[in-house]
């Protein structure tokens, strides 16, 4: 089905009569029988995050659950509910049961909510891949994750071929979107034909164990327990998530991540759990965000802050071209946020922009909304779960200002999988508490600040240096798009700093842009963490969830020598 805007605040859908025969009429984007004078009842804060889609299949069947931005494809709840269902029975017909694993290896595309809606409704860990891997890379997480069934795209095929190949795991791979060829790659449309629309006889939660990014080393996959009850009873850890982001009956939410990361997996459950309806884009372009709010009246967004950057850099009169005045909230995280970017998106935007911190593990959760980050500028919040503490290398509790390692007593229990080490690494010799390796430090009033990874830092000539306050410097110079800060070797000092920036489109890098770059740090940043040098970059390699891949910069810097910096 494709949809189109017509008028304010509404949606051409198609509608029942009651004789059956489907007509087309114009339907309120308010599509809640529940919902009035503006609020939410009690009873739709409860139970949320998972993507189960059985109620609001009933409640509003021909209401859009999600629309693909580049196309205008609309899937119904009840079509989305259907096709979640067939898919679990396919799951079923070949054996897996409660707790086994599969993956989802796509772009953002129409049939990628299905791919996870099936597993949270038949007891299933499922893994959303990076769509961005190779093949070699592909392959180790489908044998690290256990998985025995790969659901990929036309799109990501022949790499999805080369990985099954290596991985002698995976039993079967479903081509979302295309034909199957032969009885190991099969297309879902053919595979799941003849099957039931209609629930499995024993739905159980399931929930994504997903990986995290690599950025630091090798992905390792975040198993968190999943309890034995009905998939429309919802996990404990987001239970305040709708309650903290005001999710309600009727929003509009506008995705421009990759499905494949854990926050548009959260927001878009989230969205769908309330009866809301997502606009899924296909990939990210700054004027066109904008235009999309404009289009669909979005309420609702979650974006990372190179996003936010590259909107500021859109001339002012395209910025001033879209009306953006529906938008409600604004989430950001994923990435630290240069102050002063986020400064100019709230003058922007207004005091809509709400920011957390929260690992893909789980260990703690911090947010803050607007009017709390003006008074505590860089910022990521007071802590929400988990119990939080700053301890230096000795284990012991910082002072008040002071940097240290950022540990929680966990607010859910978390296990790499497969990777009993890397479990016990990153936790406390007690095992009661864990940490990703952020740095950062507490004011008196207990907001947390962020300052750098434990393993970016640059200890030159012995002293330490995170290099996230220069990033957030240069980005906002009005010639470079993006950057990046770490060490390379120096034989006097051990490290260096060094800078690798990206120029925005049509400035030629040369040795006067380079100078020009370091006298604007030395006005703003102290001696030691300003970059000795600075090289020139096309394009960063940054993951479209906002994080810098900044491991494949660096290891080109010290090849094969040793390095405190993993």
């Amino acid at each position: 089905m494709r949809l189109a805007p017509c008028g304010e605040g509404t949606l051409i859908c198609p509608c029942s009569r009651n004789d059956g025969v489907d007509i087309l009429a114009l339907a309120p984007l308010d599509y809640s029988p529940t919902r009035q004078t503006g609020r939410v009842r009690e009873e739709t804060l409860e139970g949320l995050c998972i993507m189960y889609t059985g109620k609001h299949a009933h409640l509003r069947p021909l209401q859009p659950a999600f629309i693909m931005a580049a196309t205008g494809e609309a899937v119904t709840y009840r079509e989305l509910d259907a096709r979640c269902n067939r898919l679990a029975h396919l799951f079923r017909k070949h054996g897996l049961g409660r707790l086994d694993h599969y993956a989802v290896f796509m772009e953002n595309n129409s049939r990628y909510l299905e791919a996870c809606g099936a597993g949270e409704r038949s007891g299933l860990y499922y893994t959303c891949v990076n769509s961005y891997l190779t093949a070699g890379e592909l392959a180790y997480i489908l044998d690290n994750s256990q998985s025995r069934i790969l659901v990929t795209s036309v799109a990501k095929l022949d790499v999805a071929r080369e990985a099954i190949r290596q991985s002698e795991r995976v039993e079967l791979c479903i081509v979302a979107d295309g034909n199957g060829e032969s009885e190991r790659i099969v297309g879902l449309a053919e595979a799941t034909a003849g099957l039931p629309s209609t629930p499995i006889a024993d739905e159980c939660v399931g929930t994504a164990m997903l990986y995290s990014s690599g950025t630091t080393g090798r992905p390792k996959g975040i198993l968190r327990p999943l309890p034995e009850q009905p998939p429309e009873q919802q996990l404990a850890l987001f239970d305040f998530l709708q309650k903290l982001w005001q999710y309600r009956e009727g929003m509009i939410y506008l995705s421009p991540a990759p499905l494949y990361h854990s926050a548009p997996q959260a927001a878009v459950n989230l969205t769908i759990r309330v009866g809301g309806t997502v606009i899924i884009m296909e990939s990210f372009d700054p004027e066109r965000y904008l235009q999309l709010v404009q289009q669909w009246g979005v309420t609702h967004s979650q974006l990372v802050p190179t996003m936010f950057s590259r909107m500021l850099k859109l001339p002012e009169e395209v910025r001033a071209r879209y009306d953006i005045s529906s938008l409600e909230i604004a989430i950001h995280a994923a990435a630290p946020c240069p102050s002063q970017v986020k400064d100019e998106m709230i003058k922007w935007w207004g005091p809509i922009i709400q920011e957390y911190y929260g690992a893909t593990e789980g260990l703690g959760f911090t947010a803050c909304n607007s009017e709390e980050w003006l008074k505590h500028r860089g910022t990521v919040g007071k802590v929400l779960l988990g119990d939080l503490h700053i301890l230096d290398e000795n284990m012991q509790d910082c002072p008040t200002g002071r940097e240290g390692t950022v540990w929680f007593k966990t607010a859910s229990p978390f296990e790499y999988f497969n990777d009993p080490e890397k479990t016990r690494e990153a936790r406390s010799e007690d095992g009661s508490m864990s940490t990703v390796g952020d740095v950062g430090y507490v004011d008196a009033e207990r907001y947390l600040y962020l300052t750098d990874r434990r393993t970016f830092m640059i200890i030159s000539g012995g002293v330490n240096i995170y290099p996230q306050e220069c990033e957030n410097l240069l980005i906002t110079h009005p010639k470079i798009a993006d950057a990046a800060v770490f060490g390379v070797p120096n034989p006097d000092l051990g490290e260096e700093v060094k800078a690798v920036v990206q120029p925005m489109p049509g400035i030629e890098p040369c040795e006067a842009l380079a100078e020009e770059l370091i006298a604007f740090c030395s006005q703003q940043l102290s001696r030691q963490k300003v970059p000795r040098s600075i090289d020139f970059e096309e394009q960063l390699p940054r993951l479209p969830t906002g994080k810098l891949y900044k491991r494949l910069l660096r290891d080109r810097y010290w090849g094969n020598k040793n390095s405190r910096i993993v």
